[in-house]
């Protein structure tokens, strides 16, 4: 026999417990003492112990699963109404009922949480469904390659929410999904269309552009004078539009060859102005004589004139800045010689002589009679006769210089 104040073993080694006064039989454990027998059940009982202990320090760590906690919960309400062990079997029940209100208080919590992270959960995919719906709003005028990119971080978003959020009703989520679903296929259609109508532009493009980069290179040979035509072809080109994955091969070669053409018309200009500088040295040099010919004899200036201008047009070219200075400048002298003899001509016309010689005569009376006057003029009318004399005389000098 052994026993204590929780049970008891008898003389066929059948083991007892009292359970709140009340014994009942919870095994046998016969061929051992006694006591061995006794010990076996329990131990028995601070195995059942242990596992309250456990749920009391999950609840005061404040673990958070609280299905987990209620369904441990459970378990031991249930293997405390009638357990095999020897011990105080109620306080475990004292124990395990205490902890009743902590784990409801947790699932609780814990269900309002959720419902807060469902919620918040739900409002993520609400923006990401409007984002995209946003994005494919105005297709016509869209950036493919950064709208393609933020569709597929905005992809990426919910499946993070999917995998690491919360667990979201399925009659929550699928409306919204839908939506962005539907976003998204209208996004990929949108975008084959685009890029189906790209790819025919740019087959087009590069039919034009091989053909223009042909024609550029065949100029090539032509060196400087094939710069216009060059520049014809440069405003096709961008008019052209992209070819595509060709564009950056085709404009290597056409540029390459615009280069080599304008190099040589660098080239000729250089010589250009070599030869135009030249050019403009020796019209200087006849300007320097044009303006010194004498116009005194007229038919001699006009001879040295006719000479100098065949030595000007056989010259050539001068440089474009200086066109219109030397030019004036050979105008200025052509129109002394022609003055000189227009006056020539005017001097030597018998009717202009005559219309001289009557002027001469008419001034010089004047003058006579205003002399006369001058000497009978009181001292305040002296200066203003003596005026009318001075500009008579002027005149008569012009005349004069006419008839001769």
């Amino acid at each position: 026999m052994h026993s204590n104040e929780f049970g008891r073993v008898d003389e066929n080694n059948n083991v007892f417990v009292n359970d709140n006064g009340t014994e009942r039989q919870v095994g046998q454990y016969p061929n051992v003492p006694a006591e061995e027998a006794f010990a076996y059940f329990a131990k028995k009982f601070d195995d059942l112990e242990a596992q309250v202990r456990i749920l009391e320090q999950r609840v005061a760590s404040g673990v958070t699963d609280a299905k987990s906690l209620k369904a441990a919960h459970e378990t031991l309400s249930k293997d405390l109404t009638e357990p095999n062990v020897v011990g105080n079997i109620q306080y475990l029940r004292d124990r395990v009922s205490k902890l009743a209100d902590a784990i409801e208080k947790t699932f609780e919590k814990v269900a309002e949480e959720r419902a807060e992270a469902i919620a918040k959960a739900l409002v993520q995919k609400e923006e990401i469904a409007a984002k995209a719906e946003a994005i494919v709003k105005n297709l016509g005028g869209i950036n493919w390659k950064k709208s393609a990119q933020e569709m597929t971080e905005l992809f990426e978003s919910w499946q993070r929410l999917q995998k690491e959020g919360p667990k979201v009703p399925k009659s929550q989520t699928d409306p919204i999904w839908k939506r962005f679903s539907t976003a998204r296929a209208k996004f990929e259609s949108g975008r084959r269309a685009f890029f189906s109508e790209m790819d025919g532009k740019f087959k087009e493009a590069k039919k034009l552009k091989t053909a223009l980069t042909e024609q550029a290179e065949a100029l090539v040979g032509k060196g400087s004078e094939g710069t216009m035509e060059y520049r014809k072809l440069q405003d096709q080109w961008k008019a052209a539009g992209k070819a595509g994955k060709v564009e950056e091969s085709l404009w290597t070669r056409f540029r390459a060859a615009g280069d080599t053409i304008f190099a040589a018309k660098k080239e000729q200009d250089a010589e250009l102005r070599q030869t135009q500088g030249e050019n403009l040295k020796l019209k200087l040099e006849l300007l320097t004589k044009a303006e010194a010919i004498d116009t005194t004899d007229i038919a001699k200036a006009k001879s040295e004139m006719s000479k100098l201008q065949s030595e000007w047009v056989k010259i050539g070219h001068v440089p474009k800045d200086e066109v219109r200075k030397v030019e004036d400048r050979l105008r200025k002298v052509e129109k002394k010689i022609s003055d000189a003899q227009a006056d020539e001509w005017r001097r030597s016309d018998p009717a202009a002589k005559a219309r001289s010689n009557s002027l001469v005569e008419q001034l010089e009376s004047a003058i006579a009679d205003l002399e006369s006057e001058l000497a009978a003029a009181p001292a305040t009318k002296k200066k203003d006769v003596q005026a009318q004399i001075d500009a008579r005389k002027s005149w008569l000098t012009a005349a004069q210089d006419a008839v001769n």
